[in-house]
């Protein structure tokens, strides 16, 4: 089960639950008045000590000066929002994207209803990679990783589920933009650039089922896109809104996916 684990995630049991467990007192000081001792002892920690060496090895700074950094970095609701999205998506931040086994209790998947919006453009950061198809769900596990990580130590508030956005597809290779959107704009960091997810009008559906079927929803867009006589106006992306942790079934799953047009 370790081996297994540690392939599938790309981190062991230890570092997993160490993680979560620092990442989730993160949160709860930026969003809550309660003791460092409190949030400590509610996170799994046997010591406010022991806490606080844990969370400066992560985070760079200490519980209060990381929520005290928290704080001006956005209103009150945009942190809890921040707390809900990270304490959704932290566990499974290698499992988006990672093609399983289907169940067959769906013969296939079904039509997606396609329609237009109209999206406010919105800041985010990202990590660009170049990779086989193959290797998307690890270079996605692997740059929302870093990613996450960044915004925690920055005290950035995440806005939205993780996203992939696609510029460019070779025969062979794919560019794969990695990403969480953030309630305000911030800097990027090396190989962490800052930029924003397109606004105006988009084609938008929800994908229902597996990763490895989406190609059958981008169809569909690219299809509906030209029958209304418009064309693509930026790189599609596809949003994470479930959470292959709490929902088990592949079938089950729901991925939004957004495709700027030019009409």
């Amino acid at each position: 089960m370790h081996r297994l684990f540690s392939r599938v995630l790309g981190e062991t049991p230890k570092q997993f639950t160490s993680r979560l467990r620092l990442e989730r007192a993160a949160a709860r000081l930026a969003v809550s008045d309660e003791s460092v001792v409190t949030v400590a002892l509610a996170c799994g920690f046997a010591s406010h000590e022991v806490f606080s060496r844990a969370f400066r090895r992560r985070f760079g700074c200490s519980p209060t000066q990381y929520r005290a950094r928290a704080h001006t970095c956005g209103s009150a609701a945009e942190l809890a929002r921040h707390a809900a999205i990270s304490e959704r998506t932290a566990p499974c931040v290698g499992l988006y994207r990672l093609s399983l086994t289907p169940t067959t209790r769906r013969s296939r998947m079904p039509t997606p209803t396609i329609e237009r919006r109209e999206l406010t453009a919105q800041p985010m950061l990202f990590i660009r990679r170049r990779v086989e198809r193959e290797a998307i769900a690890q270079a996605i596990g692997e740059c929302l990783g870093r990613i996450a990580a960044h915004c925690q130590q920055a005290g950035l508030a995440f806005a939205g589920p993780p996203f992939a956005r696609y510029p460019a597809a070779g025969p062979g290779l794919v560019t794969i933009e990695i990403g969480m959107p953030l309630a305000a704009a911030a800097a990027g960091d090396g190989e962490i650039e800052a930029g924003e997810l397109q606004g105006g009008p988009a084609a938008f559906a929800v994908h229902a089922g597996p990763y490895d079927r989406l190609g059958e929803t981008y169809t569909a867009l690219e299809r509906w896109i030209e029958e209304r006589g418009a064309r693509p106006g930026g790189a599609p992306w596809e949003s994470y809104v479930t959470d292959p942790g709490e929902v088990p079934d592949p079938e089950d799953w729901r991925t939004e996916v957004y495709w700027p047009v030019t009409e």
